[in-house]
């Protein structure tokens, strides 16, 4: 467990084979039920850049992150960007309400299933945050807490990539 903690964290966010090897592939796309019940799926987001985040209410890195996601999507949702939270812990789901609010989380949390994450292809460290472009396209992916500057440059390229839902009209 620990090997796979400190290589994921040690390789990731400086542009390793890792990362190169699901860059440009389509992410998986999956249903998880939202925080308030509803059906949510993936593809529904086309058209706009997404950041999509693993995490755990009990991951400290997270908790360091979720402040940062609540502006991030503050300052580029206006721009396309959705941030989609992926609770990927067993607590219940009004535990994990009741962390979201009490984080002012701004943006959807649904709860995960181990199968999706197997669909991205296990997701062995939280957190892991996978950057897809406006056509569904996977554009970076990080393991573990990285910095904010490196959010950022993911979420620029992600918006830069692909077609708005405004062009395709």
């Amino acid at each position: 467990m620990l090997y796979v903690a400190s290589h994921g964290i040690r390789g990731a966010g400086n542009g390793n084979n890792d990362s190169l090897e699901v860059a440009g592939k389509p992410a998986p796309d999956f249903t998880l039920e939202s925080l308030e019940g509803k059906n949510i799926q993936l593809s529904s987001y086309k058209g706009q850049a997404v950041l999509l985040n693993f995490w755990a209410t009990w991951c400290g890195p997270c908790k360091i992150e979720m402040p940062w996601f609540v502006e991030l999507q503050k300052e580029y949702g206006p721009q396309g960007l959705q941030i989609v939270g992926v609770a990927m812990d067993d607590a219940s789901k009004e535990d994990i309400a009741k962390f979201v609010k009490e984080m002012g989380v701004n943006y959807p949390i649904l709860i995960g299933k181990e199968a999706v994450g197997n669909d991205y292809g296990g997701v062995n460290v939280l957190p892991t945050t996978y950057f897809i472009d406006r056509d569904g396209r996977i554009v970076a992916r990080e393991f573990g807490l990285q910095s904010r500057s490196l959010f950022v440059d993911n979420i620029k390229k992600a918006l830069a990539q692909g077609r708005s839902v405004q062009a395709q009209k």
